[in-house]
């Protein structure tokens, strides 16, 4: 009888040393996985933040690339039968933050700010920076730009259309060969008068038009001046 007590004590020793064992090997495995999953974190951590300082760094390469403050234009106007001309060559489309020599006033395109002119019918009286004002061109906008020698008028009445049109700028711009020009993205005209019937059909066939690079882009949230 005591041979079979000595005998039950043994095996339930074992079998609780048996269940020890598998605690323990629970219990390595857990700090096992615990250890892995922090190295994934700091590991995600660490190439995230690799990648955001590489993003970062693009992102300042990319706007330092205008330091050369040029345009990134070539090519030249050709004008068509109903007075608009139209931009033959290359416009470039890179973000600086230099002022951009540009290759014809007002421009209609080039590497321009990062930021875009506010153009939802802004009607501005001072003049703007072209560098901002080429942004809004390229999210589609028509600017309606007029100098001194331009009719009072004429560009109230251009004033007024311009409010009611989304996508579209007005400022005063002194250098300009005309009195009063319609500019767009890589096209621009001059027009005698607000009642210039090319003045609606430049509105209507650039505001949004097919050489918008960036169709839809916002046109509020910008700068205004």
């Amino acid at each position: 009888m005591g041979s079979a007590k000595n005998s039950s004590s043994a095996a339930r020793k074992a079998r609780i040393e048996e269940m020890r064992r598998t605690e323990r090997a629970r219990e390595r495995r857990g700090r096992v996985l615990t250890i892995a999953a922090s190295v994934v974190v700091v590991a995600g951590l660490m190439v995230g933040g690799v990648v955001l300082v590489n993003s970062q760094s693009d992102k300042k390469d990319s706007v330092a690339s205008g330091d050369a403050k040029d345009s990134g234009d070539s090519g030249h106007f050709t004008t068509g039968k109903d007075g608009v001309k139209t931009w033959s060559g290359k416009l470039a489309r890179t973000h600086v933050t230099t002022k951009v020599s540009y290759p014809m006033h007002p421009p209609v395109g080039g590497n321009h700010n990062p930021v875009w002119l506010n153009c939802n019918g802004d009607v501005y009286t001072k003049p703007v920076q072209d560098e901002n004002a080429v942004h809004a061109l390229e999210h589609g906008a028509v600017w309606v730009t007029y100098t001194a020698k331009a009719g009072k008028a004429d560009v109230d009445a251009l004033a007024a259309k311009v409010k009611k049109t989304p996508y579209s700028l007005m400022s005063p711009y002194e250098n300009q060969a005309a009195p009063l020009i319609l500019s767009a993205w890589g096209h621009q005209v001059a027009v005698k008068s607000a009642s210039d019937p090319e003045v609606n059909k430049f509105f209507a066939a650039y505001v949004q038009g097919q050489q918008t690079p960036e169709p839809g882009a916002s046109c509020t949230g910008g700068v205004m001046k």
